[in-house]
């Protein structure tokens, strides 16, 4: 059955969509996240990740029709490994229970703002921003909205942003105090705040089957590229 597996998602085609095994292996991972069972179900593995190199495949393209900046990349520049790095973590599950890619020029390691798909069965979401800027680009960052507050007003009421993301802007977690040069009263005290900027849109797992998938995840990307587009003139 395995090697069928395998042999079944060789990409003798294109798809628009993610395969029923790659979530059903994804669902099983979770239930047995341990190097035996990892082992035993490698073919799936690979086959599962084909999947998703393929999905990401048509996705670049897809994107840079309204992002240029994203044309350039290959597949493997926006993956990320399924091996958790656990030497700092209690959690010692040798595997994430998730696949995942990021977009933005420079490809996954860039420490720029960008798109994100995340891939796992009951939680999968497109997502996108900054995630954890280091300080001097937060500060840049920090600065960019206070000077030009009304403009991020803007992006983030429009109504089609808001539509995609109507819980907004996400810090993830916030600072208690106001960061050092700003006041509490500052009309974007809130944002000045956040650690990380990041907006989320669901995807149920039957979205993930869906023919219109990557035209769904890529309106996604295109509703949030004014905020990225903010984020990185910022750290410029």
């Amino acid at each position: 059955m395995n090697q069928f597996l395998f042999y079944w998602f060789k990409p003798k085609k294109i798809y628009n969509m993610l395969q029923s095994a790659t979530i059903k292996f994804l669902k099983d991972l979770q239930k047995n996240n341990n190097k035996a069972w990892f082992d035993e179900n490698r073919k799936i593995y690979e086959a599962a990740k084909a999947d998703l190199l393929n999905l990401v495949t048509v996705l670049i393209p897809t994107i840079s029709k309204f992002d240029e900046t994203i044309g350039n990349l290959a597949a493997k520049d926006c993956t990320f490994r399924i091996n958790r790095d656990v030497r700092f973590s209690k959690d010692k599950s040798p595997y994430k229970n998730n696949m995942a890619a990021y977009f933005s020029r420079g490809g996954k390691k860039a420490s720029v703002a960008g798109y994100y798909f995340h891939l796992e069965p009951g939680k999968s979401y497109a997502a996108g921003g900054f995630y954890s800027p280091m300080p001097p680009e937060l500060a840049k960052i920090r600065q960019e909205i206070d000077y030009g507050f009304d403009e991020w007003k803007k992006i983030i009421h429009n109504k089609t942003f808001q539509k995609y993301f109507p819980e907004g802007v996400d810090g993830i977690d916030l600072l208690a105090r106001p960061p050092k040069g700003y006041d509490e009263n500052n009309p974007a005290i809130m944002y000045l705040k956040m650690k990380h900027l990041i907006v989320t849109h669901p995807l149920p797992d039957e979205a993930l089957q869906s023919k219109s998938l990557v035209k769904d995840i890529a309106k996604t990307f295109e509703t949030m590229k004014p905020m990225i587009d903010f984020l990185n003139r910022a750290v410029e």
